[in-house]
């Protein structure tokens, strides 16, 4: 495992260094900033919990039996189990598609930050990094194209769609104190679970159990769903320093997640100073980074309602429901106990990064 991650971290600095200028150099930044390979990370453990056990001999019988876990009828034999130069190039695919919608939101956030460093838009306007977003995500699928798998092109195609239509959501959604937790949850879903999904989906399907895809891509998408509700608790109670972000964007953004559609269930109040933010910091674009104290006064007054109504209690009892569903299809597998235990710690270590 620890191999292919870094067989996928090479093949990033390599598709980086091949890119010519202008679009190279930022390229090559973009990825060499990291972030968590969470995706790629999530595709390869799939694809070896779900990859067939190979047939051994009993050495006191000197006959074949099969590996301790049982194996459903739709696995292929493990000669027909994915290569690893494919699940290096679908674990890059992943990335670079999830690393280009990075970019793009970027454009239409204003953030001038990104992983710690100066976004592509702060650094090089909104139109350079227009395009370096779609050559990103055109060289995503280039990538899985060449694994010859047509089914891991289609997971990743669909992924790529609900991407966009749950941007499309939360852009409708800007500004409107009336989101209910139901379409929040469903903009997560799409945004941000689509992809988590589709990675475990792809892994297994390279892994040659295209019958484990469905499962694990609930697991996918559950564990995602909980990494987004924590990542967005994070707006309000995280630094900047750690998260890598501006400490309430979101909210800044005139973004609604959970944690603020809590607090102003709990207090009614709340709804006002939302708004003089939201005022106040139409006044404060030139700065585009919430400097004025005004804004930091009402962000500060915000962050600490969400607190007090009990909000990040409730949100996290929230990410932990998703992550009970996600562990719950799990329920559908043959897993030895080792692979059902690597997954619950790849799940445990998501949740505790974001929380």
């Amino acid at each position: 495992m620890r191999e292919l991650l870094a067989s996928v971290e090479q093949r990033l600095a390599d598709l980086a260094t091949a890119e010519q200028p202008p679009l190279g150099p930022a390229f090559g930044s973009t990825v060499a900033a990291g972030g968590k390979r969470l995706r790629p990370l999530l595709l390869l453990v799939a694809a070896d919990v779900a990859r067939p056990a190979p047939r051994q001999t009993d050495p006191a019988a000197g006959a074949p039996f099969a590996g301790p876990a049982v194996r459903p009828a739709t696995r292929h034999s493990s000669a027909q189990a994915g290569r690893p130069d494919q699940l290096v190039a679908a674990g890059v695919a992943v990335e670079l598609l999830h690393t280009a919608t990075l970019v793009h939101d970027d454009v239409l956030d204003r953030a001038p930050l990104r992983r710690g460093r100066e976004s592509v838009f702060a650094a090089y306007g909104r139109e350079f990094a227009i395009v370096l977003g779609d050559l990103i995500f055109a060289r995503a699928f280039r990538e899985l194209v060449s694994t010859g798998n047509a089914q891991s092109v289609r997971y990743l195609s669909r992924a790529a769609s609900d991407l966009v239509t749950g941007e499309l959501l939360q852009r409708a959604d800007l500004g409107n104190l009336r989101v209910g937790r139901e379409r929040y949850l469903e903009r997560c879903r799409l945004k941000t679970a689509s992809l988590f999904e589709a990675a475990c989906a792809i892994g297994a399907t390279l892994a040659g159990a295209p019958g484990w895809a469905e499962p694990l891509g609930r697991f996918g998408r559950g564990l995602g769903v909980a990494f987004q509700l924590l990542d967005d608790l994070l707006d309000f109670v995280g630094e900047s320093a750690a998260t890598g972000k501006r400490r309430a964007g979101d909210l800044l953004e005139g973004i609604v997640t959970l944690p603020l559609i809590i607090a102003l269930e709990r207090d009614a109040a709340l709804a006002r100073t939302v708004r003089a933010l939201a005022a106040a910091r139409h006044t404060d674009r030139a700065h585009d980074d919430g400097r004025d104290e005004a804004v930091r006064e009402l962000v500060a007054e915000v962050c600490g309602a969400v607190v007090a109504t009990g909000a990040v209690e409730e949100t996290r009892a929230e990410a932990e429901k998703q992550l009970a569903d996600a562990f719950a299809a799990l329920d559908e597998l043959s897993l030895s106990s080792p692979a059902r235990e690597l997954l619950h710690l790849i799940a445990r270590g998501v949740v505790e990064r974001s929380g």
